[in-house]
């Protein structure tokens, strides 16, 4: 069992580097099996939904390889599957993107429910409104979505609710049909322009990615490329947090300064400094924040991922405020964890009212998914004395070293391995 200890009230000061974009490679990568050609994929996150994605691909007869960390190959010329294998996928959200793929490699692909985080349902029908309206049929069966056609045709798809996962599912399915493909009401996140790119560069003809109304011209057939991801947005995001609420003078690098804008104009509003380049964020802070009003919203709003890190630094700015969730009905399950770092915090429905300035102390806690660890490590460092995390697995999904990252900047961090048996910690933690 893995654990993150951490002794909090150190401030932080100097550079990080940011990795590629975790939500942008969970696509390109299943993206990439749409051709049987080989496409080499730069600035990949060295995490562990990459590597099961990877897993996942190889396993259907793509020949993968990682010359470095941060570069994979994927040559799917030799693939001979189209249904996907359910213990390589079950913890990954981004496995329905391989329906997509597969439907347009072979007009036919199986494919697990989708596993991943569990903060609220997160239904696929409009995954299957999108590739029904473009030919396929599509059912449910003993936990897989089977989906066959025989030709996808072009098609005018208006989604009923703003969803990142259809918009990019519903490209990689109409790339191929034949004719014209129109998505209304399409999300906009940097990471589905970045699948659109990449779609592209393999000789696809999408329009319109980043706005409303996508238009996807289908073409005969794709090739291997090379790529490179774009910064993560939600990394970059964690750090500036991280740097508001421990105090300190940390340039997040390697990033899209324009992504970031939402967050860097509420942390003005707290109080702290922001200053922006070509390519980083410096984020100067004496750790004294005021707190403010947020609201997540579909880009280029505030993200939902960076809402647990967001609760944490307001727990720990001063004063009354309030964080509304409108993406995922259920995001505050890890607000108990909080609570227990002393964090006062009342949730009703999709609202978190923040009462600041309490005193926090370390204690042992566990991430209830992804972000919500990033918000434990977050609180952590705000805390007086050893914070204890449970379920590194789920943080060890999205960032790459995090440990080694904040550590370089100062913050007291390590990442422990113990046997699971040790009864110092609680059953939760396991």
């Amino acid at each position: 069992m893995e654990l993150f200890e951490i002794i909090g009230k150190t401030k932080l000061n100097g550079e990080v580097y940011i990795n590629g974009a975790k939500n942008a490679a969970v696509a390109i990568i299943p993206a990439a099996i749409a051709t049987g050609g080989i496409c080499k994929i730069e600035n990949v996150p060295d995490i562990e939904d990459v590597e099961n994605l990877k897993t996942a691909i190889t396993k259907l007869g793509a020949v993968c390889e990682r010359p470095d960390p941060h570069t994979l190959i994927i040559d799917s010329s030799k693939i001979s599957s189209h249904i996907v294998d359910y213990n390589s996928v079950k913890k990954i959200r981004a496995s329905y993107y391989m329906l997509g793929a597969l439907l347009t490699r072979y007009k036919k692909a199986e494919v697990p429910l989708p596993g991943g985080c569990n903060f609220g349902e997160r239904p696929i029908d409009q995954h299957i409104k999108g590739f029904e309206a473009l030919g396929a049929t599509v059912k449910i069966e003993h936990g897989m979505v089977k989906a066959y056609a025989d030709n996808l045709r072009g098609a005018s798809i208006y989604l009923d609710k703003v969803s990142v996962g259809s918009t990019i599912n519903i490209m990689l399915a109409a790339v191929c049909a034949k004719g014209v493909t129109t998505i209304e009401n399409a999300a906009k996140e940097p990471h589905i322009v970045d699948t659109a790119n990449f779609l592209n560069m393999m000789g696809a003809n999408i329009k319109g990615a980043g706005t409303e109304i996508i238009k996807i011209l289908g073409v005969e057939k794709l090739h291997g490329c090379e790529y490179t991801i774009i910064p993560d947005q939600i990394e970059a995001g964690t750090y500036m947090i991280a740097a508001a609420v421990a105090g300190g003078d940390v340039t997040v690098q390697n990033i899209i300064p324009k992504h970031m804008d939402t967050l860097s104009i509420k942390l003005r509003e707290m109080g702290g400094i922001v200053e922006e380049g070509d390519d980083f964020l410096r984020v100067i802070s004496d750790g004294n924040l005021k707190n403010v009003e947020v609201k997540t919203m579909s880009y280029p709003g505030f993200p939902t991922d960076l809402q647990p890190q967001m609760t944490a630094l307001m727990a720990a700015s001063s004063g009354m405020g309030n964080i509304t969730e409108t993406v995922w009905e259920n995001r505050f399950q890890y607000v108990t964890e909080l609570k227990r770092l002393g964090c006062k915090i009342t949730v009703d429905g999709r609202v978190a009212r923040i009462e600041g300035g309490a005193k926090l102390t370390g204690a042992e806690v566990h991430a209830t998914d992804l972000r919500a660890g990033a918000s434990l490590i977050i609180a952590a460092l705000a805390c007086e004395g050893k914070t204890t995390i449970g379920n590194v697995r789920y943080i060890n999904r999205g960032y790459e070293a995090i440990e080694e990252k904040l550590g370089a900047l100062g913050a007291d961090i390590k990442r422990v391995f113990i046997d699971d048996s040790d009864e110092r910690y609680s059953e939760e933690m396991n």
